[in-house]
């Protein structure tokens, strides 16, 4: 009996405090043991994302390298890939009429290289706005990017819990080739820095400011050279066989 169950001591109300005692412990155990299994899920959710995160191949070499060449051959021979141009972004942007136009279009003229808060920026909402509209790109190939020491700040800080970078490719090619192709390119462009005073500048950049970060990179083992100053195709087999696996 419910009275025997409390050594013959019922409770004036008829409930027997240890069995009230046994109902709370009960009850606490099951909602702990609740709680635990969320935090399971969730654990396991976390671990998913993680897993998830996008790839990322930075592609580096001197203006007129064949970098915008190569990525696209990529993305149209191989799955799962998406092709992001920095400088491409960037100039999309400074025709939009925004507020960063006017300052991203004097850089570009100049040969300069833009603020990286707003290049990282315009990177992420990309990729973002790629995802979130083919669920099977999960690696993506950034071209011309990075090209400072605060590109790399900026992305490490704003981007290393959300994509892996697996390496740097380095496209490796001398600049009188270079300057023939981007004067040949000049003449269907349209682009303002496709002329031979730019040009110059944008090599004096390079080689200043982004040669040391392909450096940087190579002496943590992260850089995979390809010469380019060969036929595409040529080109395009030895930079298959570094992405093909990933």
């Amino acid at each position: 009996t419910m009275g025997s169950c409390c050594g013959g001591k019922e409770s004036k109300k008829g409930f027997c405090p240890f069995s009230l005692f046994l109902f709370a412990a009960t009850g606490a155990a099951f909602a702990y043991h609740k709680l635990q299994q969320k935090k399971s899920r969730d654990d396991e959710s976390s671990s998913g994302a993680a897993a998830t995160k996008p790839q990322v191949v930075f592609v580096l070499g001197g203006p007129g390298a064949g970098k915008g060449t190569q990525c696209e051959l990529i993305t149209k021979r191989q799955s799962g890939w998406a092709h992001l141009s920095a400088g491409d972004l960037l100039r999309a942007e400074r025709n939009s009429g925004s507020k960063l136009a006017e300052l991203i279009n004097s850089k570009i003229a100049a040969g300069q290289i833009v603020p990286a808060e707003i290049t990282v920026g315009l990177l992420e909402k990309a990729m973002e706005d790629i995802t979130a509209k083919d669920a099977a790109v999960t690696k993506f190939l950034i071209d011309g990017f990075p090209r400072s020491e605060g590109n790399v700040t900026v992305w490490k800080a704003q981007m290393s819990n959300k994509a892996d970078v697996q390496f740097v490719l380095f496209l490796s090619c001398p600049e009188d080739t270079m300057t023939s192709r981007l004067l040949e390119r000049a003449k269907t462009s349209g682009r303002n820095d496709d002329n031979i005073d730019v040009i110059r500048k944008r090599f004096v950049t390079f080689r200043g400011e982004s040669m040391p970060i392909v450096n940087m990179y190579e002496a943590e083992g992260k850089v995979r050279k390809v010469i380019a100053d060969r036929d595409v195709e040529e080109v395009y087999k030895d930079v298959a066989k570094l992405v093909v696996d990933l």
